[in-house]
């Protein structure tokens, strides 16, 4: 059986400082792998965070994880998201990084120009399906308002998040 959370916390108290670290861990750690992997946001696929640019995402990602730690289920969704998104920044950062954003964003095209574009884009819908299996079992099965249910809201955001900006990437294309 999965802790219950509670709904609210009051800023300042023990737990909003537990789920507002939370919050922010995973925050630091999706800002730092975008960084690592693009530190001038060329490649960044969402384009809120690359019209704030890192003079506006850091603050507002801050004091967004600082809220969310008024309410638990939330932090945990946040903290959940985060890190599958700086996991998945982490797999091609150290690629990124040694070709350039430009270098990497022309081998990429390249290599999208050589297959038909049903394949990448059944390829990012079937990750992002078979990311959003666990995520749903979570949400539906879990207890309501527990831990593993808060979980599975984070692993079904990030799903929804990679079949978004992903098919915007390819979109643009």
């Amino acid at each position: 059986m999965s802790p219950s959370v509670p709904d609210v916390v009051p800023p300042g108290s023990p737990s909003w400082w537990l789920f507002a670290a939370l919050a922010l861990a995973g925050r630091v750690a999706d800002l730092g792998s975008t960084y690592l992997a693009t530190p001038r946001l060329a490649l960044e696929g969402n384009p809120l965070a690359r019209r704030l640019g890192w003079r506006w995402g850091i603050p507002i990602n801050g004091l967004a994880a600082l809220a969310f730690g008024c309410f638990p289920s939330l932090a945990i969704a946040v903290a959940t998201t985060s890190a599958l998104v700086a996991a998945r920044n982490f797999q091609n950062a150290w690629l990124m990084r040694s070709m350039g954003e430009g270098g990497y964003r022309v081998w990429m095209s390249e290599r999208l120009d050589r297959v038909p574009r049903r394949w990448p884009a059944g390829c990012f819908a079937a990750e992002s399906f078979l990311t959003l299996l666990p995520g749903l079992a979570l949400l539906v099965f879990a207890e309501s308002g527990g831990v593993a249910q808060s979980v599975g809201m984070g692993i079904t955001a990030y799903a929804a998040a990679v079949a978004l900006f992903t098919l915007m990437a390819l979109w643009r294309r």
